[in-house]
């Protein structure tokens, strides 16, 4: 098989390797597609990775005994390897699984690993299946384009009476702003880069705004009678965008932080928080059990094609990262077979 790597500063290379094997619980999943994510980081500082990509879907394949899935299933290739035996994972939060198997462990190196390639291995119980009506490309976005921002919405409760401050519009973000839609919530948005600020505010956005504006908090609180966002979701990871959703939230509100930062934020608990009675969560995508209704998301939003920016072979990541790079793209979704 093909897989890509990341050798070197915005330098990509296709490997040839041995075709992965089923074993165990594990099958091979052909990949069709599979999303962009932030390896461009990684491409740009020159950070060298053997394996890339985590937001693949593709056929079923080979399986090496009976399970949840079949040879000929069309399946959404869920992140990480998590042990689906500790509490989490039966609850259905395996994305939090502390127990993940060591995939080189497991099968001997860590080829197959990712989903920029020809196949992939995982876990069979974590490959739900598709609907006959989603496409490949579009099954994507059952992982960062949906999923990371479905989750901290779904767990903020937002609904059509709110009024959502997305601070970071970049390919998660931007599904924040499909998310939000779909529950019919007002959006403002936060957002430097052009392309992605119009983007946005063709997906329904009512407006955006620019994050170095120094009167960025008034304008917020001028769009909503002075009282602030019923909720806020930062996609940025960056910790004045942090800042912005917490001081931008009216009293009582809810907030919810999906953007990696590791970074400190700073908060006054008397002030921030107690005062204000804030619910403030962290989200890393979303429970299994709500797998179904990502796919209505999916399935039902006019706004997904909109997500979905470019569909390129995987031959042009580099493209991909590129134009990620520069802040021009939503969501790309590459052909490993193109």
């Amino acid at each position: 098989m093909i897989q890509a790597a990341i050798t070197g500063e915005r330098q990509v290379a296709f490997h040839e390797l041995p075709d992965p094997k089923a074993k165990a619980d594990w099958a091979v999943v052909k990949v069709r597609a599979s999303a962009l994510c932030t390896e461009y980081k990684l491409w740009m500082a020159g950070q060298s990775q053997a394996v890339i990509g985590h937001e693949g879907v593709g056929e079923v394949v080979e399986v090496a005994e009976r399970g949840p899935v079949s040879v000929g299933d069309r399946v959404v290739v869920l992140p990480q390897f998590s042990c689906g035996r500790c509490h989490l994972c039966m609850s259905g939060d395996y994305i939090y699984c502390e127990d993940s198997h060591d995939f080189a462990a497991v099968h001997g190196s860590t080829a197959g690993s990712g989903t920029f390639a020809h196949y992939t291995l995982k876990p069979a119980w974590l490959l739900p299946r598709l609907p006959d009506d989603v496409s490949y490309a579009q099954a994507t976005m059952a992982i960062d384009g949906i999923g990371a921002s479905f989750g901290g919405l779904e767990a903020i409760n937002v609904n059509s009476q709110d009024t959502v401050l997305v601070t970071g519009l970049g390919p998660v973000g931007l599904g924040a702003v499909v998310n939000a839609r779909f529950r019919n919530a007002r959006v403002i948005g936060v957002e430097p880069a052009p392309w992605r600020a119009n983007r946005a505010l063709e997906m329904g956005a009512e407006a955006v705004l620019d994050p170095n504006d120094p009167d960025i908090l008034q304008r917020i609180r001028s769009l909503t009678e002075g009282r602030g966002v019923n909720c806020a979701v930062d996609c940025s990871g960056r910790v004045p965008a942090e800042r912005l959703c917490i001081d931008a939230t009216r009293r009582r509100g809810r907030v919810a932080f999906v953007g990696e930062c590791r970074d400190e934020l700073t908060i006054t608990i008397s002030t921030d928080m107690i005062r204000k009675g804030l619910t403030v969560v962290g989200s890393w995508l979303y429970n299994m059990g709500d797998y179904t209704k990502v796919m209505k998301v999916i399935r039902q939003s006019p706004l997904i094609d909109q997500l979905i920016s470019h569909q390129l072979p995987m031959s042009q990541l580099q493209t991909g990262f590129g134009l990620l790079a520069k802040g021009e793209a939503a969501k790309i979704v590459v052909d490993p077979w193109a």
